[in-house]
């Protein structure tokens, strides 16, 4: 397994932007499909975006065209920078790490987590 650990998080008012950070523990994380969730109160945690190893992405529609995924795989770190957030992105954000498939949008695929980061957006 990688070990995983977002940073980033934080308080911000609607519209503003915030970027997450994930450093991997491994090298071996150039091959992996990384990916974010989040998981708001009394809510069941959510798929975000998705990355594979050479940059495909894919999004919920719920962040399309606000959120932009990517990764630095020389720095064994992926992003996800988020812009124009909303009050219903307020979440506990993880990360995730995936040895296995190309690329993927499913909780169970997903073998690696980190301890979350806190996303608050005030009204």
């Amino acid at each position: 397994q990688v070990q995983l650990v977002e940073s980033g998080g934080g308080l911000v008012q609607a519209g503003g932007s915030l970027r997450l950070s994930c450093v991997a523990s491994r090298r071996a994380f150039s091959t992996y499909a990384m990916g974010w969730f989040r998981q708001a109160p009394g809510k069941e945690r959510e798929f975000v975006a998705a990355i594979s190893w050479l940059g495909t992405t894919y999004y919920v529609d719920s962040v399309k065209g606000r959120f932009t995924i990517s990764r630095d795989n020389a720095k064994n770190t992926m992003y996800l920078q988020m812009n124009s957030l909303k009050p219903e992105d307020t979440a506990v954000y993880y990360c995730a790490a995936d040895r296995d498939s190309f690329i993927s949008t499913t909780e169970a695929d997903f073998n690696s987590w980190g301890q979350g980061t806190q996303v608050t957006v005030s009204s």
